[in-house]
């Protein structure tokens, strides 16, 4: 049963619209005015609020305005109830996020029929997207409409960017999230010695770019087309929107967003503790488990894999030609293929 939060000073109004609400099916939680509203809604997140505009305490714009900033609120659908029609009031609660008016006097039909309308449009995030095909839009449409985020850019369009082209450099100020629709792309940092370590390798449906955005520091990296790769950008303040605005929506970003941060920290803890055998194993079968069937070889020149593992290119070169000996891989001009992953995962070296 869904639970609607009635914010209305007018007594007489609260309670004939509490009892066509609760004969229509919802639990209804009432206030009578701003402040005690909100309390109720700390104390039970509901659904969805009907709010007056106009009364004591606290105004209908101030209770948005707590809702907006408080992450337990945040994004639920918010009907405001005005006996006003005057545009600067309509635009004003626009602006603050506010879902839909309804203006006094209103009939049953219409009441029932706007909140039908809200809570159909506030559907939940779905569990999983798949990023590889169309999940990005999907994603982003959803979080529009689930956290009302109106403001979200629709600006989707695709940008291409040639092989081993700069995406940006080290030392960069972040002001977009990354987003890798095809293509391949890797992040390297460089030592101060002039050697490259590869932190990170990119595939379709990856993100990238975002701990800089979360840190609020310039990059520590450069990222280089690969491939011919496209990109489609999400500007900062939409990165930060679909984390804050609303905890639903934050939350399946994260997880989307999810993997890349341990998988750095287990590279550096292998870099530091394994021998060069186990490294290159280990890296090996890492790209081993993004290969597919009408694309089975690993297609990545020696340098850049020399950089994954943190190693010369002669020492991975003579590690290759070990395994091959061992029928662990074969190297063709073409690229590696795996030939016996479990061997090359069990064995000890």
């Amino acid at each position: 049963m869904k639970t609607i939060l009635l914010i209305e000073d007018n007594e007489a109004l609260r309670e004939n619209t509490a009892e066509i609400l609760e004969l229509a099916g919802y639990a209804v939680v009432t206030a009578e005015n701003g402040k005690v509203g909100v309390e109720q809604a700390l104390a039970t997140k509901p659904d969805l609020v009907i709010c007056d505009i106009m009364m004591p305490v606290l105004d209908g714009y101030g209770v948005l305005h707590i809702f907006n900033q408080n992450p337990q609120l945040s994004g639920v659908p918010f009907i405001f109830l005005t006996a006003k029609t005057e545009r600067t009031d309509l635009r004003r609660g626009m602006e603050l996020g506010a879902d839909d008016y309804l203006t006094k006097p209103f009939d049953e039909t219409e009441l029932l029929s706007a909140i039908t309308s809200r809570l159909n449009r506030f559907q939940h995030l779905k569990a999983e997207y798949n990023l590889q095909a169309e999940g990005l839009t999907e994603f982003l449409n959803d979080a529009q409409a689930v956290g009302n985020l109106e403001s979200l850019s629709a600006d989707r369009r695709v940008h291409t960017v040639r092989r081993k082209q700069d995406i940006y450099v080290e030392g960069d100020e972040p002001i977009r999230l990354y987003f890798l629709k095809a293509g391949r792309v890797k992040t390297v940092k460089t030592t101060n010695a002039g050697k490259e370590l590869i932190t990170g390798l990119y595939h379709p449906g990856d993100f990238f770019g975002y701990l800089s955005l979360l840190t609020q520091t310039a990059y520590d990296d450069s990222a280089v087309a690969l491939d011919d790769a496209e990109l489609v950008y999400i500007p900062k303040h939409d990165f930060l929107q679909l984390l804050t605005r609303n905890a639903e929506v934050g939350q399946q970003f994260i997880r989307l967003l999810a993997g890349r941060v341990s998988e750095r920290e287990q590279q550096l803890l292998d870099m530091a503790y394994n021998s060069i055998r186990r490294r290159v194993a280990d890296t090996l079968l890492h790209l081993h488990e993004q290969t597919t069937d009408s694309a089975p070889l690993i297609q990545l020149s020696r340098d850049d894999m020399a950089a994954m593992v943190g190693t010369a290119s002669e020492s991975l070169i003579r590690t290759l030609s070990e395994f091959r000996q061992s029928g662990y891989v074969d190297l063709t001009p073409q690229g590696i293929r795996v030939v016996q992953p479990d061997k090359l995962r069990t064995a000890n070296w």
